[in-house]
């Protein structure tokens, strides 16, 4: 399982990268993309969209489920990346290289609450 290590994990299975400006790009797990299979359909939040921590934010579909995707701390939306809404097949070839939407954090001290690479290794590995 491909759980890179500069990143940032929720139980829920989504991966988060604090980016130089401080914003957070936000896309789910290799294990999640995995456990759904092929994904056929996404749903992105609207940019400007103000966001709780846990509040689903976006939907992923695939040949076997329909699954909510969580936002990690509290902010507004940035930036949504419309090309995995139009080619969700991406996310299965790449989850880490295909993210879904950028969020301003609200308070950059959540993003510390957040699981580290083994945190999240051990939590997929007892599931």
């Amino acid at each position: 399982m491909n759980v890179p290590g500069e990143l940032k994990y929720t139980d829920s299975h989504e991966w988060i990268r604090t980016e130089p400006d401080g914003t957070l790009t936000i896309g789910i797990t290799d294990h999640a993309q995995e456990a759904l299979g092929d994904l056929v359909f996404i749903e992105l939040p609207a940019v400007g969209r103000k966001l709780a921590a846990r509040e689903a934010s976006a939907v992923v579909e695939s040949v076997k489920a329909a699954s909510d995707v969580y936002a990690p701390v509290a902010g507004e939306v940035v930036a949504a990346n419309n090309e995995v809404v139009e080619t969700p097949e991406k996310v299965n070839a790449d989850a880490y290289a295909n993210w879904f939407y950028r969020l301003k954090p609200g308070n950059s001290a959540d993003v510390g609450k957040l699981l580290d690479a083994v945190a999240y290794t051990k939590l997929i590995s007892e599931a």
